[in-house]
């Protein structure tokens, strides 16, 4: 079976810099929907698209075509006293914590209502205040991309309807775990429930 919209690609892949330093290179395959569900990159669904398994191809992304530029507008420093005790470079906030009215009012017009809030990461930590960033870790970063197709089925009604296979959540790539040490091989996150967030499994 080749890949095409409503099927559903069991991918193994490599991920590293421009720089060929690894990033992310997974013992199990990443499955995603196919069919411009965002289960994957668009610039990778279109070097797949038509291919049967056993394809292999090399790709590289540039920032607007993965996680975005680097914006120095999502840098925030905030008053060290509305985070817990203990702080840590590389933790990670969904939104700012106690963030004030303005912040709030400030968000809800720069967000659509479906979407996620921002996750900030610690990036420095002073006695009294917190360097916090919200860019994606990968953003402004040029990506390059193995792929090898290990399978390929039709999607299940139930799959295309809930927008992602069956069997578990679909992890969004680019995302540390929850709990883990922050290291940059560890990259993945929950079930995508924003539809504009680009995924990569």
């Amino acid at each position: 079976m080749k890949i095409e919209k409503n099927t559903i690609v069991s991918l193994r892949y490599k991920l590293t810099d421009a720089q060929n330093n690894v990033i992310e290179e997974p013992d199990t395959p990443m499955v995603y929907l196919h069919g411009g569900y965002e289960g994957t990159f668009p610039k990778i669904e279109s070097l797949l698209d038509g291919q049967d398994v056993g394809y292999e191809a090399s790709i590289q992304l540039e920032p607007s075509e993965a996680f975005g530029e680097y914006d120095p507008e999502l840098l925030k420093i905030e008053p060290r006293v509305r985070f817990p005790e203990p702080l840590e470079v590389g933790m990670q906030f969904e939104g700012v914590p106690e963030a004030d009215e303005e912040d709030v009012e400030h968000a809800a017009v720069d967000s659509d209502e479906d979407e996620e809030p921002l996750i900030y990461t610690v990036t420095d930590v002073a006695d009294n205040q917190v360097v916090l960033d919200g860019n994606h870790p990968l953003a402004g970063m040029a990506l390059r991309f193995w792929v090898q197709v290990e399978d390929v089925r039709a999607a299940t009604d139930d799959e295309i309807e809930n927008r992602h296979p069956e069997g578990g959540d679909s992890f969004r790539f680019g995302m540390p775990i929850e709990g883990d040490d922050g290291d940059e091989d560890d990259f993945l996150g929950d079930e995508p429930e924003n539809p504009s967030s680009h995924t990569l499994h």
